[in-house]
This record gives structure tokens, C-alpha cells and sequence, in this order.
């Protein structure tokens, strides 16, 4: 068994962390892409970032004024059980990290018809799902608005095929990539169903960046993409350059014979993000 408190102080730990500390693997691949960028403007661009990275760690205080929602994925072993409610104590962790840490509050009551701010951050958005074997991981990313509102969802046509996936993601780069403080991490996210192919582009933006998928077809396609977007001279916060995209991440599932569903979920320059094992 598994104490929902365990579960909660993770997810307490994650957020603070993942506000003020880059991830170690876009921090090297900022500095790598500082060291083979070519525009002076775009390597003046990569030095600030990096510099802020180093604040905000040094400091404590967050690497972006936006410090996001909340989006919790528990990856439970099926031998486990949660003792209490998982998501009543994952929301009082979210408003004890985000009140400690005098981070913003950005989440509004309802989407609809009552835009006030909560004022804690919550709800936090979970995706509980089981694994093999014992214990749990749990991964915690901070999503801001600018990374989130560059995405898209497309319900393909088939016919469309892997290139009609590659003209949909270079699309939305094109179109939208500025908003997401670029260099970014692209997840893609092919296949599932309408409400699952989103969770899919969002799950690829935790694999660290530099480690390519494990099948070969869709590492190649992840290596063309990654060419194509950073030869758009796009650029590090869009001011031009060789560097608009540290990684694309695809992840793929099985589908209908009649769909081919595709999300692109843009990581920012801020790519925050932070996983723990539990028990």
C-alpha cells in the first residue's frame, strides 16, 4: 500500500524544484546548441536563458513569471493501493508548494462561466494509470499558457499518412512557435482517440531530450522533423536562428482503421518537469 501523504509530499517536492531548477537535460542541450548556433542574435538569446537558469537556481525564484497549471501523471504499480483521496491531497500540495514558494496563481474556477482565480492553483490535473509490479512514479509538469496555447489537435484523414502528420507539425511550428518561447521541446502525439492523443503528445515531452525513441521508424521520423523545424530559422525567442527546437519527442499508440488522430504539444524554452519514485 501506498500512502496518499507519500504521494502528495512527491508532488510537493516536484513543484518546487521544477519552478526554479531547468531540467538538466535542456540546460546541456541549450549549451550544446549554444556552441553549434551560427546567428550572433539567436547565441545572445541562448546565453540570456542559460544565464536565467542559473538565477533561478542560485536564487530560487522561478525561471518564468508564468509558473503554470499543474498536471500530474501517477504511474501506480498494480500490486499497489492508495490508502485515502489521491486527489484532495494532491490539490492541498499544489497550494501548499505554489503559496510557499510565492508562485502565481493561474488557474480560474471554471473555463466558461466564472473566470476568478481559484487563488491556490488547484485543481491540478491528474492522470493516474497502472504498470507492472510495485511502488509509483510521479511525474509532475508546470505547464504555461503561452506553451499550451500553441498546441493543436487534428483528426487526420487516414490517406494522410506520415506525411500528412509531418505537414500538421510543421504547420503549427510555423504558426505558432513564437508564442511558445522557443527553443522548444515538441511532443507529438499519434494515434489513441480523440481525448487520449493529446495525453500522448504531452507524455512525450517528459523523455529527456537527446534520448530518441526506441523504434527506429519513428526515431528517423523525429530526426527529419527536428531538421525541418530548426531549418525554419525561426530561433530562440523567434528572433532567428539555428535553434528552434532542442528535441522532438513523437509517441504513437494504435488507432481506429478510420482515424489517424495527432496532437502537438509545444514545451517551452522553460521546459519544467519533474519525476519521482514513490515507495
Amino acid at each position: 500500500m501506498i500512502e496518499v501523504a507519500a504521494i502528495a509530499d512527491a508532488v510537493r517536492r516536484a513543484i518546487s524544484l521544477a519552478a526554479v531548477e531547468l531540467r538538466p537535460d535542456a540546460l546541456s542541450a541549450m549549451e550544446t546548441a549554444l556552441g553549434a548556433e551560427r546567428a550572433p542574435r539567436a547565441k545572445r538569446v541562448l546565453e540570456q536563458l542559460i544565464d536565467n537558469a542559473r538565477i533561478a537556481r542560485t536564487d530560487r525564484v522561478p525561471l518564468c513569471q508564468d509558473t503554470g497549471t499543474v498536471w500530474v501523471w501517477l504511474e501506480l504499480g498494480e500490486r499497489e493501493c492508495l490508502s485515502g483521496d489521491i486527489y484532495a491531497a494532491v490539490d492541498a500540495a499544489v497550494a501548499e508548494a505554489y503559496r510557499d514558494g510565492a508562485l502565481r496563481m493561474s488557474v480560474v474556477r471554471d473555463a466558461l462561466t466564472d473566470r476568478a482565480n481559484t487563488t491556490d492553483n488547484t485543481p491540478a490535473f491528474m492522470d493516474i494509470t497502472l504498470r507492472p509490479g510495485s511502488g509509483a512514479t510521479v511525474h509532475v509538469m508546470l505547464k504555461g499558457g503561452g506553451s499550451d496555447n500553441s498546441s493543436v489537435l487534428e483528426m487526420l484523414e487516414p490517406a494522410a499518412g506520415i506525411q500528412g502528420v509531418r505537414e500538421l507539425v510543421l504547420r503549427t511550428v510555423s504558426a505558432k512557435a513564437t508564442g511558445a518561447c522557443p527553443p522548444l521541446v515538441v511532443g507529438v502525439g499519434v494515434g489513441a482517440t480523440f481525448d487520449k492523443v493529446a495525453l500522448l503528445a504531452k507524455k512525450a515531452l517528459l523523455r529527456p531530450i537527446g534520448e530518441p525513441s526506441a523504434d527506429s521508424a519513428v526515431a528517423a521520423f523525429e530526426r527529419e522533423l527536428m531538421d525541418a523545424i530548426n531549418a525554419s530559422g525561426i530561433g530562440p525567442a523567434g528572433m532567428g536562428g539555428d535553434t528552434t527546437a532542442l528535441a522532438v519527442n513523437v509517441l504513437s499508440a494504435p488507432c481506429h482503421i478510420a482515424s489517424l488522430p495527432v496532437a502537438v504539444n509545444m514545451g517551452c524554452c522553460a521546459v519544467r518537469s519533474v519525476s519521482i519514485d514513490v515507495g
